[in-house]
């Protein structure tokens, strides 16, 4: 549920005091101390227990996105669940500096989570969104810290632009131009890709609409972010599918003046030791027979389409041209895969894995109508060994790649 202005009035008005109970332990923040947590909330704060411990709760959904602590934004459990990760935040402000830009107009700014990498990357940073309650808290955000400064906000609908493509803005916000040096602006957006409960997954139905947010912006630079699913086929320029810790975030739209020459593809993977990027070049690989390891590239990876690309930058082939279950002698450096044992068809899993002592079993499935579950319950395992299952159609056949567990 969101804050009315007058709720985030009063919650950035009581900050010391929020932080305090936030701090002291009285309250778990859990599904079972909701009611013992509001109890204690309510004496504190009266009728707005309930915008405070959303606040707190906000908070704790938001931590993992931030590159700092969460302890001073400002959130409601809806913008902090649809809060872009910081790491991939900075993917977007490298590409966009590296292109020349001063100025990032975030034309769906929310609560202001793009800006602190924008900033960093060197640029100023516009936040406009048509909701007010946003913006109130998204000025409470980039007021203060690293992104001081360099960061401002204001009422503006989506399709109705309040910048110009020079680096000094338009007059009517004049006020919030900065002193970059560099030229171009570039407009960030980030279309509503849900409604009523359900992914949206046409570009025409997202909320403002992909193709009227485009013509509002006739020949602008423009990066927008969008779910991993949508259909993206005619995009002309470059599409960035982007995945943090093995979880896809996005696929961002580049305009052609964003992008790498000769690429309209790329997967960046973000992991806690190293970050991957991988382009539609190069050569593909041969399909060929299980080696010693089953390995799944990331989901980022497969969204994006290169997967022959990512199995012969680590000289892995594949085991069908359709299906995106590689092989190799090695596992990637700073990936997982599963040591194998044998294939078998589908129809012979149940006795080939009772043979080899199978317990738990960690199921994949791509190319056939296998619900891992449903599948996991029916085998009846009662071994003790930890096993996995890489379940594919080969050809015009579904089999069985029995492997050992996860290794990393």
């Amino acid at each position: 549920m969101s804050f009315s202005p007058a709720e985030i009035r009063f919650l950035s008005a009581h900050r010391d005091d929020i932080a305090r109970v936030a701090a002291s332990g009285e309250v778990a923040l859990t599904k079972k101390s909701a009611i013992a947590d509001r109890t204690v909330l309510s004496k504190l704060f009266d009728d707005h227990a309930r915008a405070v411990m959303e606040l707190l709760q906000a908070r704790q959904t938001l931590a993992p996105k931030l590159a700092g602590p969460a302890a001073d934004w400002m959130a409601d459990s809806d913008s902090a669940q649809q809060a872009t990760p910081f790491a991939v935040s900075q993917v977007r402000a490298g590409r966009i500096a590296a292109a020349g830009a001063s100025l990032v107009h975030d034309v769906t700014c929310s609560i202001g989570t793009e800006a602190p990498a924008v900033t960093a990357a060197g640029m100023d940073w516009l936040g406009t969104d048509i909701d007010y309650s946003r913006l109130l808290m998204a000025r409470e955000n980039v007021g203060g810290g690293a992104a001081a400064g360099r960061a401002w906000v204001a009422q503006a609908d989506a399709l109705a632009p309040v910048t110009t493509p020079a680096s000094s803005p338009g007059p009517r916000i004049r006020a919030c131009s900065g002193t970059g040096s560099r030229p171009g602006r570039v407009i960030v957006a980030d279309p509503a890709r849900r409604a009523d409960g359900r992914r949206i997954t046409d570009p025409a139905k997202l909320i403002p609409p992909l193709p009227d947010l485009i013509a509002a912006y006739p020949g602008a630079a423009m990066a927008i972010k969008c779910a991993p699913g949508i259909d993206y086929a005619d995009w002309h320029g470059l599409v960035s599918v982007v995945s943090v810790n093995g979880g896809v975030k996005e696929a961002c739209l580049y305009t052609p003046d964003l992008a790498d020459p000769g690429h309209t593809r790329e997967a960046v993977v973000i992991r806690e030791s190293f970050t991957e990027r991988v382009e539609d070049c190069g050569d593909g690989v041969d399909v060929d027979k299980p080696k010693s390891f089953i390995v799944e590239p990331d989901g980022a990876v497969i969204r994006a389409g290169l997967v022959q690309q990512w199995a012969a930058r680590h000289g892995l082939t594949m085991l069908d041209p359709h299906i995106a279950f590689l092989t190799g002698d090695a596992v990637p450096d700073g990936y997982s895969g599963f040591p194998f044992i044998e294939a078998v068809p589908l129809k012979k899993l149940r006795a080939a894995l009772k043979a080899h002592g199978a317990g738990s079993l960690e199921i994949l499935v791509r190319g056939v109508d296998v619900d891992p579950d449903q599948l996991r319950a029916k085998l009846k395992l009662k071994g003790d060994r930890p096993m996995g299952v890489a379940i594919a159609r080969i050809g015009d056949h579904a089999t069985a790649f029995i492997c050992g567990a996860r290794v990393r």
